[in-house]
């Protein structure tokens, strides 16, 4: 689901700035595998280099995959991971991903299962998605998973990943999520975000692909309205955080003015 956010994500949010989509799950990357990438650099080198006075930015660990979308990988195993995303999520890291006041852009952050580990993440964050299967089980899961729903209800959005016998109403009423959004099982979009082949994403058309669809819609929403006063057509949005409970966005504030976010279905 965060690939598929990180590709649909509206160019006009950023003044076509890409957005770049991080591995920080404490349980180890898939990404590196998945696309045959080399071990440096990873999410290893940024959570290193962010006590460093001179940290560098976020885009020096990035790299292309191959349907155009940026991403910081990680890599497999929890071991090294852990500490790396403890590093990240710590107040050194969490600047690292903010970026300077000159940055622009968003970021997406896949943050695995909810831990103590992601917990700071989580704090700072300016919109959270939490993802789950429809099944009675899955959502059981989602008000067990040790959430504060009403510590996080302004900014919490449940992202229902494929059929679901529950109504988005009774869904909401039961477990006391306001924002819930419903997402396609779209088999043929996950194999094309797993594919090594250089070759960009179908996402409109005739009969576009569900997934790309949804995630098209989940995204406008998350990024919030635009403001056409510089004429540009530029979104003006706050700098925070986008976490789904099993992925995180970050998205940044514009320079020019101060303003106080399934395993299997693309991640």
């Amino acid at each position: 689901m965060a690939l598929a956010l990180a590709a649909q994500w509206p160019s006009r949010v950023d003044g076509g700035v890409r957005p770049v989509m991080v591995e920080a799950d404490a349980s180890g990357g898939d990404l590196m595998i998945r696309f045959g990438l080399p071990t440096a650099p990873s999410l290893l080198d940024v959570a290193a280099a962010a006590g460093k006075p001179q940290p560098g930015s976020l885009l020096g660990a990035a790299c292309e995959l191959p349907f155009g979308l940026r991403a910081v990988v990680s890599v497999p195993g929890r071991g090294s991971c852990r500490e790396a995303v403890r590093l990240l999520a710590g107040e050194a890291g969490r600047r690292v991903l903010l970026g300077d006041d000159h940055d622009r852009g968003t970021v997406l952050l896949d943050v695995g299962r909810l831990t103590e580990d992601v917990a700071p993440l989580l704090d700072a964050a300016d919109q959270m998605v939490l993802v789950a299967r429809g099944g009675a089980e899955p959502l059981t899961h989602v008000s067990s998973c040790g959430l504060d729903v009403g510590e996080f209800a302004s900014r919490l959005t449940l992202a229902v990943v494929g059929p679901c016998p529950y109504p988005a109403k009774e869904i909401r009423e039961s477990l006391g999520i306001e924002r819930v959004h419903r997402v396609p099982w779209d088999a043929r979009s996950v194999a094309a975000m797993s594919n090594r082949k250089n070759r960009a994403l179908r996402a409109s058309g005739f009969r576009p692909p569900p997934l790309m669809t949804a995630a098209r819609t989940l995204s406008r929403q998350l990024a919030g309205p635009t403001q056409s006063g510089t004429g540009t057509g530029d979104a003006v949005v706050d700098r925070g955080f986008v976490s789904d409970g099993t992925r995180l966005v970050r998205r940044s504030r514009r320079d020019q003015v101060r303003v106080p976010g399934v395993e299997e279905s693309g991640s």
